[in-house]
C-alpha cells in the first residue's frame, strides 16, 4: 500500500477535493480581476480584460482610456502578479515545511530563511553608502533583492550544515540550529537598526512589515524564475511528503530516498521564501495559517494540500494587498499588518477548536 493510499484510509475524504481546488481557482480569477479594477482609478472588469487582451493584439468591445491602460499595466498588473507568486510560494513552502517536520506549527522561518534574508537586506539599507557603495553602482536597485536572496540561502545553508550528520539530516537538529541562527541574525539585525539614521529606520520599518508597493515588471522578472521553481517542484514531492508523515523509516521502506528528499525540500523552501522576502519584505502568517486551513478542507494528503495551499496563499495575499492599499487611502498599510490581523483570529479559533474537540 502506498503512502497516499494509507493517508486516504486514515483520513477519508469528507469533501470533494477537486471541487475545493476548482472553487479556489475560480475565486482567485475573480479576485484578481477585482484587484485590477479597484483603487484610486476605477477600471471595470470588461475594460480590465480588454487592456490585457490589447497587450497581446486582441481587440475586445470594451472601451478604455490611456490613463486606465497605463495604471493597470504599469502599476496594478505587476503588483498583482508578484502578489500571486509570493502568496503561492509562501503558502506552499509552509505546507512543505509542516510535512517535513511532521508538525502543523512548523513555519519556513524555523530554518532561518526569513531572518537571514532580513539581515542581508538591513545590512544593504544601512551600509549601502559605506561598505557596499561599489556594489550599489554595479547592481543599482537590484542590489537589495539579490542580497536578501543570498542572505536567505546563506542562513539556510548554515542551518543545514549544522544539522547534517554526514549520513542523515536530523530534523530535531535542523530545528535547534534554525532557532540558534534566527537568534544570531536577529541580534545582528538589531545592531544594524541601532546604527541606522532616521531615514533608514523608516525604510527598515516598512520593509520589515512587508509590502507590494513599488512592485514593477523588473522585480517580477527577477523573482519569477525562482518562485515558479518552488511552486512547480514542491508538488512533485507530494508522495514523498505523504510517506514522511508515516515516519522516515517507513518512507525508506516504501522506496523513497529520504535524505535526498529532505535536502531538496529545504533547498526549494529556501529558494521560495528567500526570494519572497527579498522582493516584498517579511510577510507573516501566510505560510503558517494557509496550510492549516487547507487541511480542514482537503485533509493531509500533500497531492491536494500543496497545490491548494498555493492557490489559497495567492488569494489571501492579493486580498490582503487590496485591503492594505484601500483601507487608509491615499496612504498604504504594510501588508504584514493586514495578514497578521487576518491570521491571528483564525489561529485563536483553531486553538479553541482543538480544545473543544479534544485533540
Amino acid at each position: 500500500m502506498t503512502a497516499s493510499a494509507q493517508l486516504r484510509r486514515l483520513h477519508p475524504a469528507t469533501w470533494n477535493r477537486s471541487g475545493w481546488l476548482m472553487g479556489l481557482a475560480v475565486l482567485l480569477v475573480f479576485s484578481s480581476l477585482f484587484a485590477l479594477g479597484h483603487g484610486a482609478l476605477a477600471i471595470g472588469p470588461g475594460p480590465a480584460i480588454a487592456i490585457v487582451a490589447d497587450k497581446f493584439g486582441i481587440a475586445l468591445p470594451w472601451w478604455f482610456g490611456k490613463e486606465q491602460q497605463a495604471v493597470l499595466l504599469a502599476i496594478r498588473a505587476p503588483r498583482l502578479v508578484l502578489g500571486l507568486l509570493v502568496g503561492g510560494a509562501l503558502a506552499i513552502c509552509g505546507a512543505a515545511m509542516q510535512g517535513l517536520f511532521r508538525n502543523p506549527l512548523a513555519d519556513p522561518a524555523l530554518i532561518g530563511i526569513s531572518s537571514g534574508a532580513a539581515l542581508a537586506a538591513v545590512a544593504i539599507i544601512v551600509l549601502q553608502h559605506s561598505l557596499f557603495s561599489v556594489l550599489s553602482l554595479w547592481l543599482g536597485h537590484y542590489l537589495l533583492p539579490l542580497a536578501a536572496i543570498a542572505g536567505g540561502f546563506a542562513a539556510s545553508w548554515l542551518v543545514y550544515r549544522l544539522a547534517d550528520g554526514g549520513d542523515r539530516l536530523d530534523i530535531s537538529s535542523l530545528l535547534l540550529a534554525g532557532i540558534a541562527i534566527n537568534a544570531l541574525a536577529g541580534s545582528a539585525t538589531g545592531l544594524l537598526i541601532y546604527l541606522a539614521d532616521d531615514d533608514q529606520l523608516r525604510t527598515l520599518t516598512f520593509w520589515s512589515m512587508g509590502s507590494l508597493n513599488g512592485a514593477g515588471w523588473d522585480s517580477v522578472a527577477l523573482g519569477a524564475p525562482f518562485l515558479l521553481l518552488s511552486l512547480v517542484s514542491l508538488p512533485l514531492l507530494a508522495d514523498a511528503l505523504n510517506a514522511l508523515l508515516l515516519g522516515e523509516a517507513e518512507a525508506g521502506h516504501l522506496g523513497f530516498p529520504v535524505e535526498r528528499i529532505k535536502t531538496a525540500i529545504v533547498a526549494l523552501v529556501a529558494l521560495g521564501v528567500g526570494t519572497s522576502v527579498a522582493l516584498t519584505g517579511v510577510i507573516g502568517f501566510v505560510g503558517l495559517v494557509v496550510p492549516h486551513l487547507l487541511r480542514l478542507m482537503v485533509g493531509p494528503d500533500h497531492r491536494w494540500l500543496l497545490p491548494g495551499s498555493a492557490l489559497l496563499g495567492a488569494l489571501l495575499l492579493i486580498c490582503a494587498d487590496y485591503l492594505a492599499r484601500t483601507l487608509a487611502a491615499p496612504a498604504e498599510i504594510p501588508i504584514g499588518i493586514v495578514t497578521g490581523i487576518l491570521g491571528s483570529p483564525f489561529f485563536v479559533w483553531l486553538l479553541f477548536r482543538q480544545k473543544i474537540m479534544g485533540y
